[in-house]
């Protein structure tokens, strides 16, 4: 049974000829391969392996690299990176399919003897690839463009000791004040709140100015903007995606430039 259009081609329990026409033509026009069936696959290459006859998915992108994977399991079996050459023919009622790469040399070769499903998909993707930040990078970020916290803002540490625990970030507002600052990459909750408490009182026992202590996080979760009140706390909105942004735009030299500083 066949599925054919401009952008997707589909064959079902297809003969080994059918398969090898439709496979052929997905490595002549560098569309996206993806082939399920039982085969055998052998690798030389960083190492030497062999996986024995099963049922499994073969992927074969459009920049030539291929994917092995298994029922089970997010990982590929087997792989090759990016700019592999294939060919696939059929030979003693099998049908093989091999890629090779030059530098440095490698190859796989997966031999079915019988294909349940080919499709070639011709993909487009342009879109950006974001990481949204977690918690360390935030902090990062924050160091980075101190700004992004609060204008006038200027961290002197991060991950400071102090008897209860560990404040992410200290440093000092335009004012003067000293600023401790409990980072969250979600909705903050009232146990962020508790937690950002009790590290004011040791702070103000050691320093003769103003402290502020100050949450952090994308959002407050439910009733938390009370207890901000009710303990003297700061509630700042920090989005972990423009945190993510930062780092992408510095890299790490600025970071590194910062400890050494201190």
């Amino acid at each position: 049974m066949q599925t054919q259009n401009n952008k997707l081609a589909v064959l079902k329990e297809p003969t080994l000829a059918e398969a090898t026409v439709l496979i052929e033509r997905a490595f002549a026009h560098r569309h996206t391969l993806l082939i399920a069936g039982s085969c055998h696959v052998h690798y030389d290459g960083r190492a030497s392996s062999t996986l024995e006859t099963g049922e499994r998915l073969i992927i074969v992108k459009s920049d030539g690299s291929l994917l092995v994977h298994r029922p089970t399991g997010y990982e590929p079996v087997n792989w090759q990176p990016a700019g592999g050459v294939f060919h696939v023919e059929v030979r003693d009622n099998k049908l093989e399919i091999q890629g090779i790469r030059s530098k440095p040399h490698e190859s796989v070769k997966a031999t079915f003897d019988k294909v349940l499903m080919v499709s070639a998909i011709n993909l487009f993707d342009a879109g950006e690839f974001l990481l949204h930040a977690s918690e360390d990078d935030m902090h990062r970020a924050i160091l980075l463009k101190p700004s992004l916290f609060e204008e006038g803002f200027k961290p002197i540490s991060w991950e400071k000791h102090v008897e209860p625990g560990f404040i992410d970030i200290y440093g000092e507002d335009k004012d003067g004040n000293l600023v401790i600052v409990e980072v969250k990459r979600r909705a903050a909750t009232k146990d962020a709140a508790l937690q950002l408490s009790k590290y004011i009182e040791p702070i103000k026992a050691k320093v003769n100015r103003p402290v502020r202590a100050v949450l952090a996080a994308p959002s407050l979760a439910k009733d938390v903007q009370r207890l901000l009140v009710s303990l003297g706390l700061e509630f700042k909105a920090l989005d972990p995606k423009d945190c993510a942004l930062v780092l992408k735009k510095s890299g790490t030299s600025k970071l590194e430039s910062f400890f050494s500083s201190q």
